[in-house]
């Protein structure tokens, strides 16, 4: 009875321990079916985007920033080794000092950080790794509640799976608030003491880092007794690491720190019509959304060249009298890349944001008349070809009738050549060459110049009575400036985003569409302006600002009853000057006519002294030849003409006949 008794409680002991084993097993398969799933679930969920709201900024073509793009909060995104490493060491020492060894937790602080809680009555420490941080501050909001701990553990995890600790502590270093609108290192950095991030000395990084425990209370701009105790903190914090020595943190916390408060980058104060532009050209050219283009930290890199714009609204200021309500668009160019290099669209921005350098369209007056004679060149014209200059009635089919005019109505009477009617901007032979040519031809070779607006194929064509923008025309001129290859306003020369890679790059490729050698001589042709060799009946239309020039320009100016305009290059810049009343009212006043060719040549000027003078020097190309000309006729200059010019014609071209005009009276 005894054993049977026995064997009962032997059988029910091992039934016990069968089944805590059986529910053990169950228990443990159950907990790693969990685990497993969790994992797939995390695999499934993948690496968490680290995109983040940050600043884009705009940079001229010499690096410095001209504008920036934010929500309010000042974020730029650099990489771990644009970060001094003192300041990543004093954020490691004081924020985890086990980040580069634990996978996202630290279990032991943890369990510190509870007692110490427990044992306080309160919080008193907290236990958040580098990586829980990063994960709060991406993704979460700062809520104390279950719900939010286990997403920021999810988050965490995520994070630690899928990327390094670089990568983590680089993130993590990019987002933490700094306070004053500043987030991330790098805008902290600039704020409080107006350097890159790479540059912060062991002192300024260590108070830098104690700031994000709480901004209100840790700025030093705010409180600073308490930023240098808690700076203090972080030095000693880092020798106990062994990172810096005794004397280094004692040196440290003794050095003098210099605030600026000040955040670095804001609105385009200098050139807000181009700063427009660009971000006109990222929504269509580009093809970037409203918020990529605010908040995706970009860096666009722009064709501006600062000191080119500073020239220019100088110049338009002191050209101008503050009184007058003429108004101006300018832009310049680099001939041989279209790169917009200054731009001007309006005497104040803030009064007028509308674009007057690309936005209106305007009547280019004589400015039309190169674009004219070099299809006529194309055509068999020289610049010695004759045209009787004298008043003219072009009578058309159906008895219609044009009667041009020259200014001051006054003509030779008499032949002059295309080199002297395009220096004194004659408008009959204009429009004789253009009837002459047909209508349609200048129509062409305007679009072939890279002007896009509509032109209208009638006699008054020649005169510039079809509206262009300034930067149309500008590109016109930039044509035949660099030998005649394709070229269009470029604002925008690359743009990258955070992470450093290349998102839009302008294309370099060329495409001659003029022919070279007539560009050249084209070119030549339009020195002509300025030079007192070819004053005849009229006098060449830029003598009033001849005397200001150090170098020889190709230029033309043109004149409408409302508008006003002075174009004109070298081969290594090029510029336009529109002036006029917005309500196209008419310009009557002589003082605001000459506006346009005093701020160019003030600002060509300006802007090429200093530069090397290969750059702006016309050389011209094999195919023309250079013979001494006499103004007056276009013939042979001989050792009696009063007056030569040496002008350019396609070899085989030139004129052969020799002037005779003063074998017998001699030079006067």
């Amino acid at each position: 009875m005894k054993m049977e008794t026995e064997t009962r409680a032997h059988r029910k002991k091992w039934r016990t321990i069968r089944l805590l084993m059986f529910t053990s097993i169950l228990a443990i398969g159950a907990f790693g079916a969990l685990f497993l799933s969790f994992i797939i679930y995390i695999k499934i969920l993948g690496p968490p985007p680290l995109a983040i709201p940050q600043s884009t900024l705009y940079y001229a073509n010499d690096g410095s920033v001209i504008g920036e793009s934010n929500s309010g909060e000042k974020r730029y995104w650099i990489k771990l080794d644009e970060i001094s490493p003192s300041t990543i060491e004093a954020a490691i020492a004081i924020e985890d000092r086990t980040f580069y060894h634990h996978s996202g937790f630290d279990f032991k602080r943890i369990v510190g950080a509870v007692v110490a809680n427990v044992t306080a009555m309160k919080k008193v420490q907290g236990a958040s790794t580098i990586s829980q941080q990063y994960a709060r501050n991406l993704f979460l909001t700062m809520d104390k509640t279950w719900k939010r701990k286990i997403s920021e553990a999810i988050y965490t995890i995520r994070l630690e799976g899928n990327y390094s600790k670089d990568e983590i502590l680089e993130g993590y270093l990019n987002t933490i608030n700094f306070g004053h609108g500043a987030y991330g290192i790098e805008a902290a950095s600039q704020f409080y003491f107006g350097k890159n991030a790479k540059d912060l000395t062991i002192a300024e990084g260590a108070m830098l880092i104690g700031i994000p425990k709480g901004p209100s209370i840790y700025s030093p701009i705010i409180n600073y007794e308490k930023a240098k105790k808690r700076q203090l903190l972080i030095l000693k914090s880092m020798q106990e690491m062994n990172v810096i020595t005794e004397e280094t943190a004692k040196a440290a916390a003794e050095e003098n720190l210099i605030f600026t408060g000040k955040h670095p980058h804001h609105r385009a104060d200098s050139a807000p019509y181009f700063y427009d532009i660009v971000k006109k050209e990222l929504l269509t050219t580009v093809g970037l959304d409203e918020r990529v283009l605010a908040l995706g930290g970009l860096k666009v890199f722009t064709t501006i060249d600062p000191k080119q714009q500073e020239i220019a609204e100088n110049v338009m200021k002191e050209t101008f009298a503050e009184d007058s309500e003429i108004q101006v668009g300018f832009a310049a160019m680099d001939p041989k890349t279209g790169f917009v290099t200054a731009l001007i669209g309006g005497r104040n921005y803030d009064e007028s944001p509308f674009n007057r350098a690309t936005q209106a369209v305007r009547q280019p007056g004589s400015t039309m008349k190169p674009l004219l004679y070099y299809a006529a060149l194309e055509r068999g014209f020289t610049p010695s070809t004759l045209m009787r200059s004298e008043p003219t009635t072009f009578t058309f089919d159906g008895n219609s009738e044009y009667t041009p005019h020259n200014f001051n109505n006054r003509y030779a009477n008499s032949e002059v050549t295309m080199a002297q009617a395009l220096a004194v901007s004659d408008n009959i032979y204009a429009v004789k060459t253009h009837l002459f040519l047909g209508e349609k031809v200048l129509v062409d070779t305007v679009h072939k110049f890279g002007i896009t607006s509509d032109m209208e194929p009638v006699p008054s064509l020649a005169l510039g009575t079809s509206g262009v923008k300034v930067v149309e025309l500008l590109n016109a001129y930039s044509m035949l400036a660099n030998g005649g290859k394709k070229v269009e306003p470029i604002f925008i020369q690359k743009v990258v985003d955070y992470r450093g890679k290349v998102i839009y790059e302008i294309e370099e490729k060329e495409e001659q569409v003029l022919n070279p050698d007539l560009a050249f001589i084209m070119s030549q042709m339009m020195t002509g302006m300025f030079d007192s060799k070819l004053n005849g009946y009229a006098t060449v239309t830029g003598a009033s600002i001849a005397n200001q020039m150090s170098r020889v320009y190709a230029g033309k100016s043109g004149s409408t009853i409302s508008d006003s305009w002075m174009a004109g290059f070298t081969p290594g810049l090029a510029s336009v000057v529109w002036t006029g009343y917005d309500q196209g009212k008419e310009i009557t006043l002589t003082a605001d006519k000459v506006y346009a060719k005093n701020m160019w040549i003030r600002f060509m000027e300006r802007a090429i002294e200093g530069q090397p003078e290969k750059l702006h020097t016309f050389r011209p190309p094999v195919g023309v030849t250079a013979v001494p000309v006499d103004p007056s006729n276009g013939k042979l200059a001989t050792n009696l003409c009063p007056v030569f010019r040496l002008t350019y014609f396609v070899k085989g071209t030139e004129p052969e006949e020799i002037c005779a005009e003063h074998l017998l009276t001699g030079p006067n």
